[in-house]
């Protein structure tokens, strides 16, 4: 069966564009079937903030992975990549998120998911929204354009220009 799961990502180190048609290429390669994908979105830095800005899109993935296996796969994606984990929220090459899985609720020491942040985040909801504004969050039971109208973020999000 396949599992239908929403990624976030980010970049803001190198050649953004580059990093995220890697990873969807790698995504691919490694049997997961991207569905779709959001417009591209252009943010400052959240969390930590003298940085560059980031590029995020949201993507639908349909896989046969389990919620620890797609966890270890977009992991070695970043590392393949040149993501290092240094500073918390520091600049990356790339950043991939499980935003959510089906509607499973995940609490391990290693994933949770949905990600817990998501409902706070106007750079994740808003390429999420592009994709799917009615999926309904499994903690929450709102819909993520409910959620994107009632969150709190007022960080500015713009559509990137290429």
């Amino acid at each position: 069966m396949a599992n239908t799961v929403y990624l976030l990502l980010g970049s803001n180190e190198g050649n953004r564009l580059e990093w995220f048609e890697k990873a969807m290429q790698l995504l691919q390669d490694a049997g997961c079937n991207v569905v779709s994908q959001s417009a591209i979105y252009e943010t400052a830095a959240w969390g930590f903030e003298d940085q560059p800005d980031f590029l995020n899109m949201a993507l639908c993935v349909e896989t046969s992975l389990n919620p620890q296996g797609l966890l270890a796969l977009t992991q070695n994606i970043e590392a393949q990549l040149g993501r290092q984990r240094t500073i918390r929220w520091g600049q990356r090459t790339l950043d991939i998120d499980i935003l959510l899985f089906n509607q499973d609720i995940i609490d391990t020491p290693q994933l949770k998911v949905p990600h817990p942040q998501l409902q706070n985040r106007r750079f994740a909801l808003i390429p999420l929204a592009d994709i799917a504004p009615a999926y309904i969050h499994p903690v929450f039971n709102k819909s993520i354009a409910t959620l994107l109208l009632e969150c709190p973020d007022n960080l500015e999000v713009r559509n990137y220009k290429f």
